[in-house]
């Protein structure tokens, strides 16, 4: 990215039953909202919408990442269920890991709520991609999002 080009940002959820069109992603657009509001510089937003498939994500975080997206945000499949395997996917693609950011994600979500101790939120580097994977509950996203990014 060279200096007046938009930032560009990916959203990635992960959900068998939204990306069947059982029912409408609001995990999604909540990240976008967020970055709507919290951003004030030029920005754009790449989104992809894949079933809890391990290869289908890493297939997804790929893309946009070579698609030149400085951050990545996804959303769903942290938890421990067996078709949860965001984190898997995110591992599998990233060079490093930062376990700090789960660490931190998982501290703030306990804050709000007790079972947020199930989840495997995490986050890592591709190339000069940050990927973060946060829960698939809008509300526990924003509260999330809006201490990370205070």
């Amino acid at each position: 990215m060279s200096a007046g080009e938009p930032c560009r940002f990916g959203v990635l959820t992960a959900s068998d039953r939204a990306s069947a069109g059982e029912y409408e992603d609001r995990s999604g657009p909540a990240i976008e909202a967020f970055l709507d509001e919290a951003l004030t510089s030029p920005w754009e937003i790449s989104r992809r919408l894949v079933e809890d498939d391990q290869k289908s994500i890493e297939q997804a975080l790929i893309e946009l990442s070579d698609e030149g997206c400085s951050l990545i945000i996804t959303t769903g499949g942290t938890g421990p269920a067996p078709r949860d395997v965001t984190p898997e996917a995110t591992e599998a693609v990233c060079e490093r890991m930062l376990p700090g950011f789960g660490e931190q994600m998982r501290a703030i979500s306990l804050k709000h709520v007790p079972t947020a101790v199930l989840s495997r939120q995490t986050a890592g580097i591709r190339g000069s991609t940050l990927i973060l994977n946060l829960p698939g509950s809008p509300r526990s996203i924003r509260e999330i999002l809006d201490e990370i990014f205070a």
